[in-house]
């Protein structure tokens, strides 16, 4: 985008208020991000403030023949995925993360609503039980939507790396709805996880 380019040329020019234009775009992205992969308002604040302070001072780093959005999204996942490294013990809630792609209509019926519920309610606890790389590649794949290439991009990995841990981690929480139900095909439970994941 050639405003975001020139935005960027005048923050590294020292212009306070184009930094702030960049902050604005992106600071609703970061967070929803932070969010997900953190599953605490504050801390999901504290990531968010600590993304931009880190893009402020590694600017310069930044390469224009690349998507500007997929740096700014990894300097995110990178600081939350060593955050969730750093607390690994610690038991990750997503109780209190927003309804992502589950806004029900209000069309819906009071046992299909409490269903839906009940289906996000056992995301939210698969996804928060996946590695930190794994659950990263979910929530850039399903939430932002970013592709192979931008996810390897945004994670500095090789886009067979982000398949295999894609794959990964939608069979990590097949097996685990198979487990919690103790019976069922794998490659449905697999195929039914994901649905979920994305509706």
């Amino acid at each position: 985008m050639e405003e975001e380019s020139i935005l960027i040329r005048r923050t590294l020019a020292g212009d306070e208020e184009a930094f702030t234009r960049l902050v604005e775009t992106y600071q609703n992205s970061i967070y929803n991000l932070a969010y997900r992969m953190l599953g605490d308002a504050a801390e999901a604040e504290d990531a968010a403030q600590e993304t931009f302070l880190r893009l402020y001072t590694r600017l310069g780093t930044y390469d224009p023949e690349k998507k500007f959005s997929s740096w700014v999204l990894s300097i995110a996942s990178h600081y939350c995925i060593d955050r969730l490294r750093r607390r690994k013990h610690t038991q990750v809630s997503l109780d209190d993360i927003v309804s992502w792609r589950w806004l029900p209509s209000k069309d819906v019926a009071p046992e299909e609503q409490a269903l839906r519920e009940e289906q996000k309610d056992e995301i939210r606890d698969l996804l928060n039980e996946l590695p930190p790389h794994y659950r990263a590649v979910m929530i850039l794949r399903y939430w932002h939507e970013m592709s192979y290439d931008e996810i390897a991009g945004t994670l500095g990995a090789t886009q067979s790396t982000i398949k295999s841990r894609l794959h990964r981690a939608r069979k990590m929480m097949a097996e685990r709805v198979q487990a919690q139900r103790g019976h069922g095909n794998l490659e449905y439970e697999e195929r039914r996880a994901i649905r979920n994941a994305v509706l």
